[in-house]
């Protein structure tokens, strides 16, 4: 992996020199725009319409506008010497609980690991968040951004990074007022016992794996159907009819999520079965 930043945790008088990585790659399958004439791949240049010419890297600054048409020029060095700690440093401020965090806050997640020199104060970084249950809640800046973050342990002792949005980047759902529906739309208690009752039987332990990306292999599937010259195959789809009784609708879902239950533990027996005769 490809170290993307370099730097410290500091808690109390504690530093921790850390290196760190991205934890996630999207798996999107990308696309070039062609010309529909000639399936020539387009290009795109950055263009000054005043000076009528392409502009290369070189050439490029950045300018911030504070009036229409009005920009104050900000140089590398600029963005150097901002005197925030947290542009070399993630400076923990709090220890908190992890369930006390929205997950709407969340942003991206990072690897951390020891830089070198720092392997014995991570290790104890490490052990000691584990041992108290408690996830921390620091600052950084990346790319001339300053976000929260929170630092947690993964099993494995691994310390990993979640930027976070800070409260006045969240977008306030009472705008959406659905306080005034749940206020206005009375559930029977027959309807929530039935919903509840689907959601326990659906419920189970979180297997990650078990989960796909369905769009992109059937996306793949299409190209590759393509590439080999075949008729693309569109299976039908399935279409939902409108529900008229949301006490019908609980009831069918409920035997549905019964039998699905049914099979699942039909393989999980099968599988043992074939486990004691071999």
């Amino acid at each position: 992996m490809r170290t993307l930043w370099k730097g410290s945790i500091s808690f109390g008088l504690v530093n921790v020199p850390i290196k760190m990585y991205t934890a996630t790659a999207k798996e999107s399958l990308h696309f070039r725009q062609l010309h529909d004439a000639c399936h020539t791949p387009i290009t795109y240049q950055k263009y000054c319409p005043k000076c009528d010419q392409v502009v290369d890297s070189d050439n490029i600054i950045s300018g911030y506008e504070y009036e229409k048409g009005k920009y104050v020029i900000l140089k590398d060095e600029d963005f150097d010497n901002i005197p925030v700690a947290s542009t070399r440093t993630i400076d923990i401020v709090d220890f908190v609980n992890l369930e006390d965090i929205d997950p709407i806050y969340y942003s991206k997640s990072y690897f951390l690991s020891p830089n070198e020199g720092g392997e014995k104060a991570y290790i104890l970084l490490s052990q000691a968040m584990k041992e108290t249950s408690k996830v921390a809640v620091a600052k950084i800046t990346i790319r001339n951004k300053e976000s929260l973050a929170c630092i947690r342990v993964l099993d494995n002792g691994t310390i990993c990074l979640e930027t976070m949005f800070f409260p006045a980047e969240v977008r306030d759902s009472a705008d959406l007022k659905i306080g005034d529906l749940v206020n206005k739309i009375k559930v029977s208690e027959n309807e929530l016992n039935m919903a509840k009752e689907l959601i326990s039987n659906l419920s189970t332990d979180f297997a990650p794996e078990k989960y796909t990306d369905e769009y992109r292999e059937e996306l793949l599937k299409i190209i590759r159907q393509k590439i080999e010259g075949q008729e693309v195959k569109i299976p039908e789809r399935m279409v939902s009819g409108k529900v008229v009784d949301l006490m019908d609708a609980l009831k069918a879902s409920l035997e549905a999520a019964q039998k699905e239950r049914d099979k699942e533990q039909a393989k999980i027996e099968e599988k043992e079965s074939e486990k004691v005769a071999t």
